[in-house]
């Protein structure tokens, strides 16, 4: 899991060739702490064929004012720069895995 901030969040999620899924977060959030190991589980399976990376909200706001983050967590899959699927509060490993499956 790479930790983006407002610096590097804009060329890490351009810059990929494969699709880059992004766990927007707070470490006083609840459900956050309840999906983050789903997360990773999932980015241990797609290793090579998907980046996954967490936002700080807390630490890392102009990333999540862009992205219109209004409630976490929140998750986005992004591939060439877009937006692609969205993920807001919990959700399973099957929708996740299935939107990385479409970009692959």
């Amino acid at each position: 899991m790479i930790e983006l901030t407002d610096v590097d969040f804009d060329e890490t999620i351009s810059g990929s060739d494969v699709p880059v899924l992004v766990d927007f977060w707070a470490p006083w959030c609840g459900p956050c702490k309840m999906i983050s190991p789903l997360v990773e589980e999932i980015a241990a399976e797609y290793a090579g064929k998907a980046r996954f990376c967490k936002v700080n909200t807390d630490e890392h706001r102009e990333a999540a004012v862009e992205y219109a983050i209004t409630a976490i967590p929140t998750i986005i899959l992004f591939h060439r720069g877009q937006v692609e699927k969205k993920w807001v509060g919990l959700t399973n490993k099957k929708n996740i895995t299935a939107g990385i499956d479409e970009l692959i």
